[in-house]
């Protein structure tokens, strides 16, 4: 019986000492390990070097070029996993992605995975909006990365979905870091709503069969929407049964209201440019 194909896992990171080593444990594949680091001054890259990963040092641009170049890295197999340093490979996905990209066709470009958010030592099964797909898995070559935060993928070929989860440890840094860093997520998605007019496409893009292209669409035109923050956390919280995911779940939810918020304040004036874009 032949050996059995094996990914390439590439990992964005910048200062993330906290979270690295767990990410890196994580993961099987070892010796396929590549970390894209913008430049982290708390060991970071070291950390991710002892434990056998290459680590390519690039300034921070934005997070699509980030991702788009660190595919095109030197030695990546045809198969790639991205992760993020506080996201952790679970033994039952990884599993799962070797059996597929063993047996995939050569129409299939990427893989979706659902994503398990950790908060208070609890699983937001409800008020994080699970189950959203992510794209975690492509093939060289045949996948472009779009839009500077909250990425969408342009696939050259189909996507398939995945059963696995991966786990995210969104809070890992602290809370405060994680303010900070939908403070400057805010900003970010501030400008691209003024830089995204509603068009004939959006709407069409409603009942597209791609749940990134769909996702992109209702988002574009959800911001729109008078008292959006509002109906998030109304939608989070009590539609979708956060209240069930207790004190966690409440916390969360009035943390996505203020992220919202903070949103649809900032796109209102036209000459904010407050805030960096450092990851």
């Amino acid at each position: 019986m032949g050996k059995r194909e094996m990914p390439s896992v590439l990992i964005l990171t910048y200062n993330e000492a906290v979270n690295i080593a767990d990410c890196i444990a994580s993961i099987p594949w070892r010796k396929q390990i590549y970390v894209l680091d913008s430049k982290s001054t708390d060991g970071t890259a070291k950390i991710a070097e002892e434990m056998g990963a290459v680590v390519v040092t690039r300034p921070f641009t934005d997070y699509a070029d980030q991702r788009n170049f660190g595919l095109t890295l030197p030695g990546l197999d045809e198969w790639i996993v991205m992760l993020d340093a506080d996201e952790r490979m679970t033994h039952e996905l990884a599993a799962e992605i070797e059996h597929h990209i063993e047996t995939a066709d050569a129409s299939v470009a990427m893989f979706r995975v659902r994503r398990k958010d950790l908060f208070l030592d609890r699983w937001l099964r409800r008020s994080s909006g699970y189950p959203t797909w992510f794209p975690r898995v492509f093939r060289r070559g045949r996948v472009l990365v779009e839009r500077k935060v909250n990425e969408s993928y342009r696939a050259d070929g189909s996507a398939k979905e995945l059963e696995g989860h991966i786990l995210h440890f969104p809070f890992n840094k602290g809370l405060d870091w994680w303010l900070e860093r939908h403070n400057r997520y805010s900003t970010m998605e501030a400008r691209l709503i003024r830089a995204t007019p509603i068009t004939l496409g959006t709407v069409k893009c409603l009942v597209s069969r791609d749940p990134g292209a769909r996702r992109e669409a209702q988002k574009n035109l959800a911001y729109r929407i008078p008292g959006r923050p509002f109906l998030v956390f109304i939608y989070l919280y009590i539609v979708r049964l956060g209240i069930l995911d207790g004190a966690a779940g409440y916390q969360f939810a009035c943390l996505r209201l203020a992220y919202e918020i903070m949103i649809d304040a900032k796109a209102a004036h036209s000459s904010y440019y407050g805030g960096s874009q450092k990851t």
